[in-house]
């Protein structure tokens, strides 16, 4: 897919998404689970950054407020579970990953999908 900066429309799509947050409002009025996490030494898009969209979804702390998780006995990350209603959000970081968290931690990562895919605590 190619896209031509300053051009309004191109034949492979018609728009830009500058934001996502309305489609994340939308899901999470739905009974589904979701799974966000940063590396915490990401620059390109910093967990702090994400912290902050996540509570633009007013959702509310259900479980581990920033609590550590780990990885064969290693500090890993940290870690907070959101709800309302039927939906469940769990951003996780990963200590010492940068922006592809799973280049810089691969145990780590696969780790952490594993227990949520299992319905698993991180």
């Amino acid at each position: 897919m190619e896209y031509n900066y300053g051009v309004r429309s191109t034949s492979s799509y018609e728009f830009n998404v500058q934001s996502s947050v309305v489609f994340h409002q939308k899901l999470s009025k739905r009974n589904c689970r979701a799974l966000i996490f940063s590396g915490d030494h990401d620059m390109m898009v910093p967990h702090v950054g994400t912290r902050n969209w996540i509570s633009s979804l007013n959702l509310t702390i259900a479980d581990s407020n920033w609590d550590a998780w780990y990885v064969n006995g290693q500090d890993a990350g940290y870690k907070t579970i959101y709800e309302r209603d039927n939906y469940s959000l769990a951003f996780v970081t990963l200590k010492g990953a940068g922006h592809t968290a799973q280049e810089f931690m691969p145990e780590e990562c696969f780790e952490m999908v594993k227990r949520w895919f299992s319905h698993r605590p991180i």
